[in-house]
């Protein structure tokens, strides 16, 4: 929700820089508004417009990259895990627990990753090592294999779940970073200073303000975008939890 919010206030800001705009050009002499001033205006809007649309469309391309990203991270994370699953099976009864823990994980994934959770269970710490990979690759590691065939299988399994571990942690520290909160102010900053001028020079009829509101509407947009798509397992436009669903489905089959 907090995209959301972003959003919202981004059209609020720039709504009420448009109006202040226009609420100024009644009130500053003609002559700071003649042609040769507009003129001036008009190049240094262009100036600032040319970097907000620069900006905007770069971050709105980066944001679009890190979700499809992220998107084939988890597909290839449930890749591994079907894999993980399958070398236990081939191991045999002795990685039975190991081979529920894995359901566990994955359960417990999908009810606090994907809105399953209720209300009432505590906030999951992703660097909560129990919450990870990592207590079944200590599973696996107290497996005493009794022949070369095992000791390999073993072997797989640790190499599988090791790279499960680094994606597990690669996808928290991407997500940690989120959007720097500096430049989404500058280029709000940046926008509203473009709304501004545009109430500045506009007449202050309907037609005027409803192009005003939707343009804004259309800008805060762009921002809600780049915010939501930032955390891509979390925002209103998330990565699909289906791959997930359908792994759990064949985890723990023989």
């Amino acid at each position: 929700m907090g995209s959301i919010l972003i959003g919202g206030a981004v059209f609020v800001c720039l709504v009420g820089a448009a109006l202040l705009g226009m609420f100024l050009r009644e009130r500053i002499p003609s002559h700071h508004l003649d042609s040769d001033s507009k003129d001036v205006i008009r190049l240094a809007t262009a100036i600032v417009g040319t970097l907000s649309a620069l900006a905007l469309g770069l971050l709105i391309a980066s944001a679009k990259n890190d979700y499809d990203t992220t998107d084939a991270e988890l597909r290839s994370s449930v890749a591994q895990v079907l894999l993980l699953d399958r070398v236990m099976a081939q191991y045999g009864t002795e990685a039975a627990m190991a081979r529920a823990r894995l359901r566990d994980l994955i359960e417990a994934r999908l009810r606090h990753g994907w809105g399953d959770a209720n209300p009432d269970d505590p906030v999951v710490d992703p660097y909560d090592v129990s919450q990870t990979i990592e207590p079944i690759q200590a599973e696996l590691r107290a497996l005493v294999p009794k022949d070369d065939a095992r000791r390999m299988i073993q072997t797989r399994a640790l190499e599988v779940s090791g790279n499960l571990a680094e994606a597990h942690w690669m996808a928290v520290e991407t997500d940690a970073e989120g959007l720097p909160t500096a430049f989404l102010v500058i280029l709000v900053f940046w926008l509203a200073w473009l709304f501004a001028t545009f109430g500045l020079q506009a007449p202050a009829n309907l037609t005027v303000v409803s192009v005003i509101l939707v343009c804004s509407l259309s800008v805060a947009a762009a921002v809600f975008l780049v915010v939501d798509m930032a955390h891509p397992y979390i925002g209103v436009i998330h990565v699909s939890e289906a791959p997930l669903r359908s792994a759990l489905a064949h985890i723990g089959n023989r």
